[in-house]
């Protein structure tokens, strides 16, 4: 008998469930922990870009993997943003409203693109919008992308407990929170426009499926 795949024991998405363990490890030291938070939480980015990189290599892009992947983004951003709100009571505000633009718009964007029967959130056409092609089209884009919004709020969570190495007096910390502010705004931006090119894309499916309904009805 020919043996099935076992989609769940592929290399990225093994990696994934390594970046699930390093997240919950990073929430459960965040309060506590600065440095130990920190470390699993950057180690938890950073194999991001891993299992990519092994799904292509491997041929293992899979929906699942798709999802996993997402979601494992979603929630490491938002265990974050919980602490920050807690840490920064003034600007809690602020992360939570970061927190429901992350994940409402990459959930609307990932949730259209499988009903367009696309294998990947990240898989553009060129009739699409060009801003989000370039986005997705170009890796060291969108690699910069992440790392800064990720820098943006990494930075503010260890300012809190130190204020890091200086150099020449001042903070390396606030430097790299000063440069990638306008980053994360810009990745802020992009996450509205996931929202709004998937509202597109929705609409467009229910207008065929309504006209497709109508069809039927008048054979």
């Amino acid at each position: 008998m020919e043996s099935k795949e076992n989609i769940f024991l592929f290399v990225p998405n093994l990696i994934g469930y390594a970046r699930i363990v390093l997240a919950i490890v990073a929430f459960l030291f965040m309060p506590t922990n600065h440095i130990i938070a920190s470390w699993c939480y950057v180690t938890s980015a950073l194999l991001d870009a891993f299992d990519g990189h092994f799904a292509r290599k491997f041929n293992q892009g899979t929906k699942f993997g798709a999802m996993l992947d997402q979601l494992t983004d979603r929630c490491g951003t938002t265990g974050l943003l919980v602490t920050l709100a807690y840490l920064y009571p003034s600007y809690m505000f602020f992360f939570q409203l970061s927190i429901a633009i992350d994940i409402s718009c990459h959930w609307i964007y990932l949730h259209s693109t499988t009903l367009q029967g696309k294998t990947s959130h990240k898989f553009i056409d060129m009739s699409e919008n060009p801003i989000m092609h370039r986005y997705y089209s170009d890796r060291t884009v969108l690699f910069l992308m992440c790392a800064g919004n990720e820098a943006f709020f990494a930075s503010l969570y260890l300012l809190y407990f130190t204020e890091g190495p200086l150099l020449f007096g001042i903070s390396l910390l606030k430097v790299i929170c000063v440069i990638s502010c306008p980053v994360m705004l810009v990745k802020t931006g992009i996450s509205l426009l996931h929202g709004f090119v998937a509202s597109l894309n929705l609409a467009t499916i229910d207008v065929k499926e309504r006209e497709a309904a109508k069809a039927v009805k008048s054979q």
